[in-house]
């Protein structure tokens, strides 16, 4: 059934005025109607095949990719364009209903779970690139748009967009949740890479948070409305447009994989690399245990020790010097050799390997779980903090591959535990404080790439502090008085 969600700070009683209706509402909603008179409502605007009521369809958007129980919507829509997202969240408004915008259901932190109950605003039939600007490097997406899909349609440019995740993720859950991943060490994460985004408020309203169409390279026009809604994780709004920057395809690429012979030894090259300027795409650390791991799931045979992964981009020429910098500091190092991925294909198998690491660590157990850490510390601190994390793991009795993105100082822990198992359920639970802690003790965050969500709300405020929380939740309260936009996550 629709359920309603009460407004912040402020006790109301449980029963509504709905109980002599055929759909029982609980909390507070002054004026709401029957479920059918709602749903009525929702299908006048996006028609009869726009609104689910169906138990698997409202179960499918509830969930994500993360450890988080699944909790599904009263109630799925689908609209096809931002007039008609404002006029389903005019409705919600009206009738004090949840909002929980969806994209693909790819995040780590419970982030579309409907803890309230409510409506999910599934976003996929707005799939449409727009305003491509090939000579401005820009191009506008609706939240439909994949990266696959932008870089599939951007084939024949010569530009392309390289923010990459892993995961097929929409564009617009990437900004709202201010995704990075394996080229963020040159290209940077959503953060840098966002221009303008088209955003509907709690009540309806539309905004540009850039200006209406604007899509300079830079501004410095009143404030940041683009970087307060990326990463905002639909608390404050339904992202339905982003403009992004393009890149021009490099000339060369190539990759390599190197082994080392312990955890300190392969990270402090990672931070010499970037300490001698050589301004690499991708740098990617996997220990003994990952890299064993990636070798059975994908068949390859790379030695069982500390990784590198690495890619360049450049010119032919440019090439010739990243590569001779980066294999002096490795072979410093007591790196091996390089193993060499030139052609598109054999580049395309190594990352697929470094992309499948979740798949890669779920099947060391199968019909365990996983879970995926994502803290970041400063970059000079990286290698103390994944050798005191690969210390606790060995010691609590852990299985959790490292992969990361250490060229940001970025890592993972894909915890893989069995569910029924309580005793090991709670030492992964203190693990993953620990881990978090460790990281704030060293200046750091909780969370890199993956978001707040359900999971590090308590985090966040440690890393913030209670005056910056009480910041944004004003935020929050001025854009979302009744808080409505995807209720119980973040704050």
């Amino acid at each position: 059934m629709l359920s309603v969600v009460k407004p912040a700070r402020r006790l109301v009683p449980r029963v509504s005025r709905l109980t002599r209706c055929r759909s029982v509402h609980r909390g507070h909603a002054a004026q709401s109607g029957s479920l059918e008179r709602v749903v009525s409502a929702f299908r006048s605007v996006c028609g009869e095949d726009g609104v689910s009521l169906g138990e698997s369809v409202r179960e499918q958007h509830g969930k994500d990719e993360s450890v988080h129980r699944c909790r599904p919507p009263d109630v799925v829509v689908f609209p096809r364009s931002v007039e008609q997202v404002s006029a389903l969240a005019k409705i919600c408004q009206q009738h004090h209903l949840p909002v929980i915008p969806f994209g693909t259901g790819t995040g780590l932190e419970g982030g579309v779970g409907a803890l309230k109950g409510g409506v999910c605003f599934s976003l996929r039939n707005m799939d449409q690139v727009l305003d491509l600007h090939q000579e401005d490097f820009d191009v506008t997406v609706e939240p439909g748009v994949t990266r696959k899909a932008l870089n599939s349609y951007l084939r024949d440019t010569g530009l392309w967009f390289p923010v990459d995740p892993g995961a097929d993720a929409s564009l617009c859950g990437m900004a709202a949740t201010s995704a990075s991943g394996t080229n963020a060490v040159r290209y940077g994460t959503m953060r840098e890479n966002v221009m303008n985004l088209e955003v509907v408020l709690a009540n309806g309203d539309i905004i540009h948070t850039a200006g209406k169409g604007r899509r300079p390279r830079k501004t410095s026009a009143g404030y940041n409305l683009t970087n307060l809604f990326v990463g905002s994780e639909g608390t404050l709004g339904i992202i339905t447009k982003t403009t992004l920057r393009l890149y021009g395809i490099p000339e060369a690429m190539v990759s390599a994989v190197c082994s080392f012979p312990s955890v300190q030894a392969a990270v402090d090259s990672t931070v010499q690399v970037l300490q001698a300027g050589v301004p690499i795409a991708r740098i990617e650390f996997l220990d003994d245990v990952m890299i064993d791991a990636c070798n059975r799931f994908n068949s390859l045979s790379y030695p069982v020790a500390p990784t590198l992964f690495l890619e360049f981009h450049g010119t032919e020429k440019g090439l010739e010097e990243q590569v001779r910098t980066t294999e002096e500091i490795t072979q410093t190092n007591s790196g091996s050799d390089f193993q060499w991925a030139r052609d598109a294909e054999t580049r395309g198998k190594l990352w697929k390997a470094r992309h499948d690491a979740w798949y890669a660590a779920l099947a060391l157990r199968p019909g365990c779980k996983a879970y995926s850490t994502d803290v970041c510390v400063p970059l000079s601190l990286l290698p103390q903090m994944i050798v005191e994390t690969k210390e606790d793991l060995i010691q609590n009795r852990l299985t959790g591959p490292i992969a990361g993105h250490v060229g940001d100082g970025n890592f993972h822990c894909l915890m893989v535990l069995d569910p029924n198992d309580p005793d090991e359920v709670q030492r992964v639970h203190l693990f993953t404080e620990r881990l978090a802690r460790r990281a704030l003790a060293m200046d750091g965050t909780c969370t890199g790439e993956h978001g707040v969500g359900l999971g590090k709300k308590a985090l966040l405020r440690e890393e913030m502090g209670p005056t910056s929380i009480e910041v944004m939740q004003r935020l929050k309260d001025s854009l979302d008085p009744k808080n409505l936009m995807n209720p119980g996550k973040v704050l």
